[in-house]
């Protein structure tokens, strides 16, 4: 229990909930809830690297587009999330994290089915940084298998709103690890690849970088990585990206929050280009990590007096 002798240890995490900042391990939704039940929600999120949030900005902005494609109301104004979030990582003193804001459905009046009687709900946290590829995994280029799973019709849910829509994202990554692969990718039912669990595909051939521009989320690092490339004078083309193509690429990687850029070097078993991380693929990941930088995209946090000096990092 937690008490002025006792205090709360917010070292591995922080969560707003129900108006409250919570040890992470604490953190918990009513089981009615049809977030919970239903995935009736939608989400965001950012990351902090070196004491900043990333792109901070673009990520509220897609927020609050999201939840109002979804008919939800997290009842605040983005200033005061990002006032929610910033304190989340200040109670964690983590100078590196993974932070989510969330709006649930909530839960309508017992017995009733309409969802514009539930009472919406705000949530968020702050855990250490997350990468969706380990050291190794990121050094020597990843796994890729591309799916017969199809991803759900953007005709059914919308992809360009975050969602928790995810069962054909993990059938789809269970059949790719139980295959032997390390991440995979869906596709559109056309032939055509589109996303995969949490992150947007990019392929590289002839010095041109190809990604889906349809049933996919508008990521803030897909956006990253569009800027970058033209930025460097890269040409950039968005449109429909066939599994063969892929396949035939001279470089694939994939653009993600929870890692930046992210090679892949075998595409279902088959090595692409030299199987190692290809010359585009290193320039963007170097410059993605040069762009947190930048203070056109950095949002500083003022942590605490005892903490400013600190180097815990996340991840």
């Amino acid at each position: 229990m937690n008490s002025p002798e006792h205090p709360p240890d917010f070292s591995q995490g922080v969560a707003f909930v129900r108006g409250r900042y919570v040890p992470i391990a604490e953190a918990a939704i009513p089981i009615t809830d049809w977030g919970f039940l239903r995935s009736d929600a939608a989400y965001d999120v950012v990351t902090v690297w070196d004491g900043a949030f990333f792109r901070l900005d673009a990520h509220l902005e897609r927020f609050q587009k999201s939840c109002a494609r979804f008919r939800l109301n997290p009842g605040l104004a983005s200033s005061q999330i990002t006032d929610i979030l910033t304190q989340c990582v200040r109670l964690s003193g983590l100078k590196s994290s993974y932070v989510e804001m969330i709006c649930t459905r909530g839960q309508p009046p017992w017995g009733s089915r309409d969802p514009r009687q539930a009472v919406n709900q705000f949530y968020a946290f702050a855990v250490p940084y997350v990468w969706i590829a380990n050291e190794e995994q990121r050094k020597r280029g990843l796994h890729l298998q591309i799916s017969d799973v199809e991803r759900i019709s953007a005709r059914s849910v919308d992809p360009t709103a975050k969602n928790y829509h995810w069962n054909d994202m993990t059938m789809g990554l269970l059949g790719a690890l139980d295959a032997g692969a390390e991440t995979v990718v869906l596709t559109d039912g056309a032939g055509n690849v589109v996303e995969g669990p949490g992150f947007n595909v990019f392929s590289v051939k002839n010095g041109v970088i190809t990604t889906p521009d349809r049933g996919v989320l508008e990521g803030i690092t897909r956006r990253t990585v569009i800027e970058m490339a033209q930025s460097r004078g890269v040409p950039v083309q968005l449109g429909a990206l066939s599994a063969d193509a892929l396949r035939a690429s001279d470089e694939v990687f994939l653009s993600t929050s929870g890692g930046g850029v992210l090679p892949v070097t075998k595409v279902d078993n088959q090595t692409i280009g030299s199987g190692n991380p290809g010359p585009v693929t290193q320039s963007l990941t170097a410059l993605y990590w040069d762009w947190h930088q930048d203070p056109r995209y950095k949002t500083a946090i003022d942590y605490p007096a005892d903490l400013r000096s600190s180097s815990r990092q996340g991840g």
